[in-house]
Parts: C-alpha cells; sequence; structure tokens
C-alpha cells in the first residue's frame, strides 16, 4: 500500500502541473497582437522561459530582440532574438540587478508605435528588479522580510516601494509605446498589482499599510527606506493591456481531476490556504486521519501559500514542513498519505518541489533520534524527509501557480 500511495502522489503532481502549463494562454495573447513598429519582448519569472519560448514560436522573426530573466537552472537552451538570463531566487543578486539593466535599455526611446510584449510570471519580484536602495540594504531588508513569516502581500506591499521597476513603473517607462501583459498568477486572488510585485500594473496597496507592516513585524529600516515607503507608486498605469492567466484554483481542480481517475472521491477544501505552513500541515494530517474512518477512497485538496517563519538555521520550504508536519496527525495509518508540492518545481532554497509523509514516517524519524517537533523548530525539513524518502523532486516544471497539497486516504483499492 505504501508504494501504491506514492506511485499515485506522483501520478496526481505530474498531471496537475502539466495542466496548468502557460502555453495555451501565452498563445492566445499573442496571436492577436497588432503592432506597426518593433516588438520588444520582456519576460521574467520562473516561468519566464517558458513563456517566451511559446512566444518565440509563435511570433518567430516579428520579435526585434528580447530577453528571458529567470532563476538559476531555468533555462532549457537559446531562443531566436532573445537574451537568456539566470538570476537568484528567492533573494535578487547582482545577476538579475544587471540583467533588469538591460531590460531597461531595451525598452526606452520607445515610439508609440512600438509594442513591449512583458510575460510576467511569480519570482519576478526577486529576479526583475532595480533598486532605489544600496543592493545590499535591499538584499537585507528582502531577507527579514521572508524570515519573519510576512505573507506575499505584506513583502510586496514593502518591495514595491524600494524599486524602481515595481509598482507600475516598468510601464511607465516603456511609454509611450503599448504593453501587451501576459501574467501568470501565482498569488491568491489573483491580484495583478501583487503578481511579481506588479511591475504593469498600477498600484492598490496605500503607505499606511507599508509602515503598519514595518510596524506589525518589528523591521528597523534605514531614514531613506522609511522615506520611500511613505510614497505611494503610480495608482493608475494607462498604456498596458494585460490578461492574467493561471491560478491555484486551475491547479486544484487539475489536482481533483487526476484523483478521481484513481478511484478517489476529490474534495477540494479551499483554494486559498495561507498561514503558516507547519499548522496548515496539522490541519490537513487532522482531518485525513478522521475521514479515513469512513472507508472510502477520498482525496482531500487545499491549495494557496503557506508561510514559514524562521526559528532555526536548517534547510526546507513551506511544502516540506506542510508535509512533515502532516506526518504526526497520520502516524500509524497504512492507507494514508499527504504530499505538497509548488508547481514550479521548487519549495525554498531546495532542489526539491514539495514533500511526502505517509503513516511510517514518524516513526521512521524517530529511528535515527529525530522528532517532528525539533525539526520543523530548526526548519530542517529537507534534510528530515530526505531521510525517508520523502522529497518530492520534479526539477523546473515551465510554471507557477501556487502551491498544491493533498491528503490520499485509501479505503479500499
Amino acid at each position: 500500500m505504501k508504494q501504491i500511495l506514492r506511485r499515485e502522489a506522483e501520478q496526481i503532481i505530474e498531471a496537475s502541473i502539466r495542466a496548468v502549463q502557460p502555453d495555451t494562454a501565452v498563445r492566445r495573447a499573442v496571436e492577436h497582437i497588432n503592432y506597426s513598429g518593433r516588438l520588444i519582448l520582456v519576460a521574467a519569472g520562473k516561468a519566464a522561459w517558458q513563456m517566451a519560448g511559446e512566444a518565440c514560436r509563435i511570433l518567430g522573426e516579428g520579435i526585434h530582440q528580447g530577453i528571458v530573466i529567470t532563476k538559476y537552472g531555468h533555462v532549457k537552451g537559446k531562443l531566436p532574438r532573445i537574451l537568456c538570463r539566470e538570476a537568484g531566487h528567492p533573494l535578487p543578486d547582482a545577476a538579475g540587478f544587471k540583467a533588469t539593466e538591460e531590460a531597461l535599455a531595451m525598452t526606452e526611446n520607445l515610439s508609440p508605435e512600438d509594442v513591449v510584449l512583458f510575460l510576467l510570471s511569480g519570482g519576478g519580484s526577486a529576479l526583475f528588479e532595480k533598486p532605489l536602495l544600496p543592493e545590499e540594504e535591499l538584499l537585507d531588508i528582502t531577507r527579514r522580510l521572508l524570515a519573519c513569516g510576512a505573507d506575499i502581500r505584506e513583502v510586496n506591499t514593502i518591495r514595491k516601494r524600494l524599486s524602481a521597476v515595481k509598482g507600475g513603473r516598468f510601464a511607465l517607462h516603456c511609454a509611450p509605446a503599448r504593453v501587451e501583459a501576459v501574467i501568470l498568477s501565482d498569488v491568491v486572488g489573483d491580484q495583478p498589482d501583487m503578481i511579481a510585485s506588479g511591475p504593469v500594473w498600477g498600484d492598490t496597496s496605500t503607505r499606511e499599510e507599508a509602515l503598519a507592516v514595518v510596524q506589525k513585524y518589528g523591521l528597523s529600516l534605514s531614514e531613506e527606506a522609511m522615506s520611500l515607503l511613505a510614497v505611494d507608486p503610480p495608482r493608475k498605469v494607462n498604456n498596458v493591456n494585460a490578461r492574467i492567466t493561471g491560478s491555484v484554483s486551475a491547479l486544484c481542480r487539475a489536482a481533483a481531476g487526476a484523483c478521481e481517475k484513481l478511484g478517489y472521491e476529490a474534495v477540494i477544501l479551499t483554494d486559498t490556504l495561507s498561514g503558516e505552513a507547519r499548522a496548515a500541515g496539522a490541519w490537513l494530517g487532522e482531518l485525513a486521519r478522521d475521514r479515513s474512518r469512513e472507508g472510502k477512497n477520498l482525496a482531500l485538496i487545499a491549495g494557496g501559500e503557506t508561510v514559514v517563519k524562521l526559528t532555526g538555521s536548517g534547510l526546507g520550504g513551506r511544502n516540506q514542513e506542510l508535509a512533515l508536519a502532516a506526518a504526526g496527525q497520520i502516524r500509524g495509518l497504512s492507507r494514508v498519505a499527504v504530499f505538497s508540492v509548488g508547481s514550479d518545481g521548487t519549495d525554498g532554497p531546495t532542489d526539491a518541489a514539495g514533500g511526502y509523509a505517509d503513516g511510517g514516517t514518524e516513526e521512521a524519524l524517530e529511528a535515527q533520534g529525530l522528532s517532528i517537533a525539533g525539526v520543523l523548530a530548526d526548519n530542517d525539513s529537507y534534510h528530515a524527509l530526505k531521510t525517508t524518502g520523502g522529497l518530492i523532486i520534479t526539477g523546473p516544471t515551465g510554471t507557477n501557480v501556487n502551491d498544491v497539497a493533498v491528503a490520499l486516504v485509501r479505503g479500499k483499492l
């Protein structure tokens, strides 16, 4: 049964991610672009190469020039007339700053007849960046925001005010050219100004909200940073036609369909999962344990994006912590498993997409002198799951639409 559940989990993951690839959305968007001047492609985010590749396939020599800025290891080959750059994520780095400058150089002094095809996906907040602060100061602020457990809206409310390209500023830079944007959503609720901090969308957050985030998490910032937070980015951008595609709800539906093909009754619990990963994992594991008494084949599905509050110095990610936290709730249940994955194929600063746990995971850890509580306190879920065979590794997937967690309950084969 253990091998059956693991094999089914892998099948569900593969089918779910395949269903939310951005190719179709890019194809629909670019087939109807009209322009009389130059067409310049700028793609940023973890799905940037995949999106740009589809655009190049359709538009061919119609693209004058372009650039892809994506995470290290996500470029899968050369693209015609396109510079492919890899950079740091989740923390920005010098490579990303340099690549963004290249993108800005390509898109300056444009005419009203020119069009910028902007392909944006999650991860763009780190990968597409020109700081208004010294680079090291921006890195320090980003690092502290990610460590304190702030959610994506809180993090991006701060980041867009410290950037020369976020909060609609890149669109203004491209004016008077028109920007045709295809945005792959990795934000719960699909808020366009929060996806990758909204480089081509007017800001909806306020300076009061930004200052409240600083106060909430006790962030000590320089006078220069505080003065930037007090300035709201542009509220409205008029030279953009944007299409938002992909969503965590589509990912959940795809997971449900894959589960049903395997004989499960699929229940989508939520597509707005948030909060701390370990709390979400305990909740999902407890629910799976309770429903296992029914003797039915059930798949309980939750999509969204949790957070990790760093309390230790280990290695891991939110999906791995979720799976590990669930393990304690399903201990001893031979017909139950819980897994959680990031649709982009990466989870935190690791090579894993997520984690898998079953009824024997906690006992296997204890045999090595480890406890789930201790591992989570040290944020070392990666090494713990590695010892139990619980890491899920997919490699870069070419998409990025949040995370999906699934509890499989087998009542019968």
